[in-house]
């Protein structure tokens, strides 16, 4: 990795900051910058591979020194990213990770890709930003672009971030430069892959918006700038709200369809083809990943500063939370219907504990609360997922971290009362899985949609 960029800014002064900017959009569209990537996850390592595929050289920085060693010989740890792909980048040396913060001042951009979870109060824990924040400040140089990808409310960027990195005399807009824009990953998703799809992008000045949209420009397929920090930050939560608020009404319509005695799935389809004027969501056993169960409430959090209550947002979190719970009544109440067996001492197998279908990503699954409440009820939980061999350590439920899934066998399935499917996994064969089951409990209409219905499988 070079620093040839460093060479020729350090020592310089607020006077020749329009030459040092122009200097960095040269060296950003001709590729010959370096860029820095703080977290190496879900989110960080696809824009790392990414930028790489693009011709610059990256250096990727993760504090998880078993996700370095990985990377550095070549292997992915995230099932849809290839390890061909990391191994090329490696060999031609365009990609490179490390523990090491003081190598910061090699990089041209710093771009941040860390979690930002929520409290047991379920408000906003900006402790991976903050820290990382820390972790850059002691190496941060002039002419450097700092980037924030990680979601979070209006104002992060400007009132946390900001106050850390000038704590050495630097000063934002004069020294480096700071940049938002939020990062857009949907993971197994092959047609809208990193490069494919627009970034919205903020600047605190417009030296720092110039700055990043270059950067962006050479990147992705389109750069969406806008007027501020606090603009860009509130377009993520925007989508996400957008998409948590619909799915709760559709998780409500199928309460109240079911009750009525039709086919939520049967209307959403229906629905579907109207070309105008409605936009699909599904109804499921609650919601997961690292977006949509989180970032409303950093929304709903900051609006309480401002006196404003947001109670669509929250009904809409209210709904969607309750959902696992309902999954556990409909199965209990189908085993003790169809089986005549109470939830005590029963065995029930989840089929797919990642947050999604196709992806070995776990985080916030629903899975993982339906499986602590039939615990609770008295069942036997054990699950099956194609994409997660072992369940992973958990801030959220750590006491089910090593548990391995089950085998796809006729033995293996039979042995269970119930299979609750909550993750539909493309690659899961769902005649055999309702042919071996006594009791299939859907949440998912995946059975429907493979042709696998049978009067033993039940809709939740």
């Amino acid at each position: 990795m070079h620093d040839e960029l460093g060479a020729q800014t350090r020592g310089q002064h607020h006077g020749n900051a329009p030459e040092a900017v122009a200097s960095i959009v040269d060296r950003l569209r001709a590729h010959r910058a370096t860029i820095g990537i703080m977290g190496l996850g879900y989110v960080g390592l696809p824009l790392a591979c990414t930028v790489a595929r693009k011709g610059f050289a990256v250096l990727g920085f993760d504090i998880d020194t078993s996700k370095v060693a990985q990377l550095n010989a070549g292997t992915s740890y995230i099932s849809h990213i290839d390890s061909e792909e990391i191994a090329e980048m490696r060999q031609v040396g365009r990609l490179e990770a490390t523990d090491d913060f003081s190598r910061l001042g090699e990089v041209d951009v710093i771009i941040m890709c860390v979690p930002t979870p929520l409290t047991k109060h379920r408000e906003p824990d900006l402790t991976y930003v903050t820290r990382t924040t820390e972790s850059i400040a002691p190496y941060l140089r002039r002419g450097q672009l700092v980037v924030l990808e990680s979601t979070t409310y209006p104002g992060t960027t400007r009132d946390v971030l900001r106050p850390i990195l000038e704590r050495n005399g630097l000063r934002s807009g004069r020294d480096f430069f700071l940049a938002y824009s939020p990062e857009r990953e949907d993971p197994g998703n092959a047609q809208y892959s990193t490069a494919a799809i627009p970034k919205v992008v903020g600047g605190e000045g417009p030296d720092a918006l110039r700055l990043a949209c270059a950067l962006y420009d050479e990147v992705v397929a389109r750069t969406v700038p806008v007027t501020s920090l606090e603009t860009a930050e509130a377009v993520k939560l925007t989508e996400n709200i957008f998409r948590s608020v619909n799915i709760a009404l559709a998780n409500e319509l199928k309460t109240v369809y079911e009750a009525m005695g039709i086919d939520v799935w049967e209307v959403i389809e229906a629905a579907k083809s109207k070309p105008f004027g409605f936009m699909p969501f599904y109804p499921g056993p609650g919601l997961g990943g690292h977006c949509i169960p989180i970032d409303p409430f950093y929304l709903t959090w900051k609006a309480r500063e401002y006196g404003v209550v947001t109670r669509f947002i929250e009904l809409a979190g209210e709904i969607n939370t309750a959902m696992p719970q309902r999954v556990v009544d409909r199965t209990i109440e189908a085993l003790n219907e169809r089986l005549r067996r109470a939830s005590k001492g029963a065995r029930v197998l989840v089929s797919g504990i990642a947050y999604k279908k196709n992806v070995d990503d776990t985080r916030e699954s629903p899975a993982f609360k339906i499986i602590e409440l039939l615990e609770k009820r008295g069942a036997e939980v054990s699950y099956y997922d194609p994409m997660v061999a072992e369940i992973p350590s958990s801030r959220e439920h750590p006491e089910f971290a090593g548990r391995r899934s089950v085998s796809f066998t006729e033995s293996s399935f039979s042995a269970f009362d119930a299979v609750v499917i909550c993750t539909d996994h493309d690659s899961v064969d769902y005649e055999k899985l309702v042919e071996w089951s006594p009791l299939v409990i859907d949440t998912r209409n995946v059975c429907a949609r493979f042709g696998a219905s049978a009067g033993h499988v039940v809709k939740a």
